[in-house]
């Protein structure tokens, strides 16, 4: 009876639960995969995979890093899945150019050109930790648990891709006509 229970009053609990929350990891997800269709690809599995666990969730109070932990989990499973497939792409016939969404252009307008190229160059471990922490304002315990390792592991891929940005960002810098170092920590 109490199986049934949860699951009767699971939709209720879900929406009170996980609807505040999706903004949040729609941004995420689009910063992950860098694309708005697999961002929302990506939120709508999460989502699923929320619901259908929902009765796993033992601490409400940490709903918002229980669903960036399942984000980051099936991010990682479907990229790794897309790496073992082959790349097809199918050109109709007289296909136009795909213009950027309003949302896209908003991001882009957001974010500089070489800072989202530096976050784009970041390997995914250093650019997830980044994101999370930098972004989304994770504490490192809450990114560790996340991620699944430990603290420090966490603070080592922070750290690590804080200074791969900042020396991308140097060069970048320094291509523009910048002094290199100059006013930069």
């Amino acid at each position: 009876m109490s199986l049934f229970r949860r699951r009767k009053d699971a939709p209720g609990r879900f929406e009170a639960l996980v609807l505040p929350h999706l903004d949040a990891l729609y941004g995420a997800a689009v910063r992950m995969t860098r694309h708005r269709q697999d961002a929302e690809d990506l939120v709508q599995e999460t989502c699923l995979r929320a619901y259908r666990f929902l009765d796993r969730l033992e601490d409400e109070g940490r709903c918002r890093a229980w669903l960036f932990r399942i984000l980051t989990n099936t991010f990682i499973n479907l990229y790794r899945r897309a790496q073992r497939a082959p790349e097809t792409v199918a050109l109709e016939e007289g296909e136009t150019e795909v213009r950027a969404s309003e949302g896209e252009v908003s991001l882009e307008a957001v974010m500089d050109d070489e800072l989202k190229a530096a976050l784009d160059a970041l390997p995914d471990e250093y650019r997830v930790a980044v994101l999370m922490s930098d972004v989304e304002a994770f504490t490192y315990d809450e990114i560790a648990e996340i991620l699944g390792c430990p603290v420090g592991t966490v603070r080592s891929r922070i750290h690590r891709g804080r200074n791969l940005l900042r020396t991308h960002l140097l060069r970048a810098a320094g291509r523009r006509g910048g002094q290199q170092g100059g006013g930069y920590a």
